[in-house]
């Protein structure tokens, strides 16, 4: 594996203003426009404002004559070249103006609303605290980690700590068990950059593979511990943790929620943080609360509804005083010494309720819910819901699209696919994502959408695109999706993605021919590549049953890089239980290799024909972009390790050299083609600061 080193700057100031993806991504952008110029070689003046103008802060406010008329500001003579830290520093100048013609610094003062972080970050220390007494709860006994914990909420001990990647891999694993093979960190108490960087990048990868988003994080920023990331990938995976319970299948006795005449399936769509919202008012209105809690944050902060609440479930621990006390401080206080006789873990203070913490009040409902959630048991409901669930191989594609397209970086967020795509719009984001220009977003319906038939438009709509590329949707009409088609919306899905994938494939071969890549060349290469190592193993086609004990898999990725794979830590695969081991350990080396992948062990146990092409492809991409890096050796600065996250701050181009893998997306602001950059930068970055 090439080594890694970050994009450093001469000026610390100018460094601050980017993390590590921007600053790859724009040197990558950089080095094309020198390559593309004029005079090769060299940027001038001259060349920036069509450069500029395709950037994100800047293109949507400023013109290319506006640019060309600023720039004629400090740079009079438009043929003096640029070096790339003097383009940094045209960036920031345009930015400034940008935000200048919006009517202020609003649009560029907070982390949520930048759609670059120029800004200075700032981070809670209650949210620090809170998370720090959270990984010494739950790590404390880890045998790696127990001698640095308990860390000090007070110090740095906690960014410190995670620059290893240790910890951050462990945490993942806390939030969803199993997710990470650990043989295949590195736990070494001295780690090199090599290893360091490895572990990062199987953190993010994985991180995404469970629902985090981490388009504004790359593996440098996580390397140098930067606070305000750190903490935001933190408080992802303690929500997710927290939250993993608030559905049917984990609890059917949430069926309780919704009255006879009230639809199941708008309950069974809820996304996690709305289906809390709903059982806590559930118990509010059966104690007399007369108000309705719609956030988090502000309707919670004079404690009154947590007392309603706490006196409702757990009305042994009750105290009157709690609400006739009218200090808001002092109830609040109560409030979590109430919570505390529950077993809840002290995650607030009285000082975050009454100033509405958003994220600790979640993470608080979400304790409370976990201790007592006050519903009732009953064996009709639970039979109801076992009935509502897919069975398994549905639910782990419906699973794997689901965190594609998210990873995508689109601006609607999905958590129930097949719900979520029934009016056609997130179908129309992924296909103009994927394929810029090829939507009519003059004849599409943005929800909300109340009239039926203007769903059936934007499917309709939907099918059509689709037969335009050519993929299969014989006896496909709009109405199939906007019914809910499971079977349909699988199987465009897939067309998508494997459509998605093969670009990918293309794009990063244009040197050679630029030919279209099939699914036979993925087979054959894969082949060549294990033959060429001087491996045996081969694979007749993706639905060969003898890859189920992953042996294949584990050459293949030693052959694309050699001191990838443990192979003291494989079994032969001979039972089920040796097939599971070695199915983890793929995943969890591809994905530290570099490849960001949403499958599970079991669909390379079964041989899922779908999820093992993808698999395959993903390491035939990185393995092919190393030869494109290889290609570069005058740029050592750019590195492909950072398979988990590419935030590009620009529009209108793809950017080969500075993506790192395939995760048939990408992310957020990356694209499939040259002109599919249309990423809100924006909203991911809010995604990216939830608990």
């Amino acid at each position: 594996m090439s080594s890694y080193v970050g994009v450093h700057l001469s000026d610390p100031a100018l460094q601050n203003h980017f993390t590590q993806v921007e600053l790859r991504s724009l040197k990558s952008k950089f080095i094309n426009l020198r390559r593309e110029s004029s005079e090769p070689g060299k940027v001038t003046v001259a060349s920036l404002p069509s450069f500029m103008v395709k950037l994100k802060g800047v293109n949507e406010v400023l013109s290319e004559e506006e640019i060309r008329a600023i720039l004629g500001e400090s740079y009079p003579d438009t043929s003096n070249e640029i070096d790339f830290e003097a383009l940094l520093q045209v960036y920031l100048n345009l930015q400034a103006r940008a935000a200048a013609k919006l009517g202020g610094t609003k649009h560029a003062s907070s982390f949520v609303k930048s759609s670059t972080t120029t800004t200075q970050h700032t981070i809670s220390e209650s949210e620090k605290a809170s998370y720090v007494a959270h990984i010494n709860a739950c790590l404390t006994e880890d045998n790696i980690l127990k001698d640095y914990l308990p860390l000090d909420p007070t110090s740095d001990a906690l960014f410190n700590l995670a620059k290893g990647g240790v910890l951050l891999c462990k945490l993942i694993n806390v939030a969803v068990p199993g997710t990470i093979d650990e043989r295949a960190i590195n736990t070494k108490k001295v780690l090199n950059p090599w290893e360091r960087n490895e572990n990062h990048t199987l953190c993010l990868n994985s991180a995404k593979a469970i629902g985090c988003t981490v388009v504004n994080i790359g593996t440098q920023d996580l390397v140098e511990g930067r606070p305000h990331l750190v903490l935001g990938l933190i408080s992802q995976l303690i929500k997710i943790q927290l939250l993993a319970d608030l559905n049917l299948k984990k609890t059917p006795q949430l069926l309780e929620l919704v009255d006879d005449n009230q639809d199941v399936e708008e309950l069974i769509n809820l996304p996690p943080e709305k289906m809390l919202l709903k059982w806590m008012n559930f118990h509010l209105q059966k104690s007399g609360y007369k108000k309705q809690v719609s956030n988090f944050s502000s309707d919670l902060k004079d404690g009154e509804a947590y007392a309603y609440l706490l006196n409702t479930l757990a009305p042994e621990h009750c105290s009157p005083a709690t609400l006739d006390t009218k200090d808001p401080t002092k109830r609040a206080k109560m409030v979590i010494e109430h919570a505390e006789k529950l077993d809840c873990k002290r995650y607030l203070t009285p000082k975050d309720i009454v100033e509405g913490s958003t994220n600790l009040n979640l993470a608080f409902v979400a304790q409370i819910f976990q201790h007592r959630n006050g519903l009732t048991v009953d064996s009709k409901m639970m039979s109801f819901a076992e009935m509502m669930t897919d069975d398994d191989q549905v639910c782990r594609e419906e699973r794997s699209f689901r965190l594609w397209i998210n990873s995508l970086g689109i601006s609607t967020y999905v958590n129930n696919l097949f719900e979520d795509v029934r009016n056609g719009w997130v179908f129309l984001e992924l296909l103009d994502k994927l394929f810029p220009g090829t939507v009519n977003w003059k004849q599409s319906n943005k929800p909300p959408i109340k009239m039926p038939f203007r769903k059936v438009e934007n499917c309709n709509q939907v099918v059509r695109i689709g037969k335009d590329l050519k993929f299969s949707m014989v006896n496909v009409a709009g109405n199939d999706i906007v019914q809910g088609n499971k079977k349909l919306i699988l199987a465009f899905l897939w067309q998508l993605m494997r459509s998605n994938i093969l670009q990918l494939l293309k794009n990063l071969r244009f040197h050679s021919q630029g030919k279209e890549i099939t699914d036979a060349d993925i087979l054959n290469w894969a082949n060549n590549k294990v033959k060429l190592s001087g491996r045996t193993s081969q694979m007749d086609s993706f639905k060969d049953k003898r890859l189920s004990n992953g042996i294949f898999f584990l050459e293949l990725l030693s052959a694309v890089e050699p001191r990838v794979v443990n192979w003291s830590l494989v079994t032969r695969g001979e039972n089920d239980e040796d097939k599971k081991l070695n199915a983890t350990y793929i995943i969890s080396v591809a994905r530290k290799l570099g490849c960001s992948i949403f499958l599970l062990p079991e669909d390379i146990m079964e041989v899922n024909q779908k999820m093992i092409i993808t698999l395959t492809a993903s390491i035939m991409y990185w393995s092919l972009q190393q030869g494109v890096e290889s290609s570069e050796p005058s740029e050592p600065e750019i590195s492909t390790e950072d398979s988990a996250s590419q935030c590009a701050p620009s529009d209108g181009e793809v950017d080969v050299s500075a993506e790192g893998v395939s995760n048939l997306s990408i992310n957020g602001a990356d694209s499939v083609t040259a002109a599919n950059s249309e990423a809100s930068q924006a909203e991911n970055e809010s995604k990216t600061q939830t608990p």
